[in-house]
C-alpha cells in the first residue's frame, strides 16, 4: 500500500484547526473523537517536524552568513 502523500506545513496546520474546530462540537461522538484525536496528533508531529527544520536550516544560514561577514 502507498503511503500517504506528506502535507506541506500549511496543509497540516489547517487540516488541524479543522479538527479543533470538529472536536469542540458537543455532539460528536467518543469514537470520532479519538480518530480525530489520533489525527490530530498525526498533524501536529508534522508541524513540529517542518518547524524544527526551519530552525535547523535558519542556523544554518545563519552560521555561514556570519562566517563569510568575518572574514570580509
Amino acid at each position: 500500500m502507498a503511503e500517504k502523500e506528506r502535507p506541506t506545513f500549511e496543509e497540516a496546520l489547517d487540516k488541524l484547526e479543522g479538527i479543533v474546530e470538529k472536536l469542540s462540537n458537543q455532539d460528536i461522538t467518543l469514537e470520532r473523537s479519538v480518530k480525530l484525536y489520533e489525527e490530530g496528533l498525526r498533524l501536529s508531529k508534522i508541524c513540529t517536524e517542518t518547524l524544527e527544520q526551519a530552525t535547523l536550516k535558519i542556523e544554518q544560514i545563519d552560521k555561514t552568513t556570519n562566517s563569510d561577514s568575518e572574514g570580509a
